[in-house]
């Protein structure tokens, strides 16, 4: 059964730092793209960032970029997202999800999901 699980969310002050963690179970997915997105309250949940697990290329939305940073970790199976410079506009819940798509950017192109975690941050 595969299972996605996220961790480290939390609330930070703006200008803060987190790091969520991603743990990937129930198959191999050294061939998958993985992804973050986020979903605020009202709103439509949003694409954030991604990593082909084979070669570690990566791509974020312009709101993100040059602040988050995501990353693998082969041994332990999972996938991080480092948050710096947050922004009161980065509260939302953030969701893992794995895609076997090439360069998968929309919703409907991923096959599993996280629960998701909340992140806030204050102003």
């Amino acid at each position: 059964q595969v299972e996605l699980l996220e961790s480290g969310g939390g609330s930070v002050q703006a200008g803060g730092s987190l790091r969520l963690s991603c743990a990937a179970s129930g198959r191999t997915f050294s061939s998958y793209t993985m992804a973050w997105f986020r979903q605020a309250p009202g709103k439509e949940r949003e694409f954030v960032g991604r990593i082909k697990w084979s070669d570690g290329s990566t791509y974020y939305a312009d709101s993100v970029k040059g602040r988050f940073t995501i990353s693998t970790d082969n041994v332990k199976n999972t996938v991080s997202l480092q948050m710096n410079s947050l922004k009161p506009e980065d509260t939302a819940i953030y969701y893992c999800a794995a895609s076997r798509a090439l360069i998968p950017t929309f919703r409907h192109e991923f096959d599993y999901w996280g629960q998701g975690t909340q992140v806030t941050v204050s102003s």
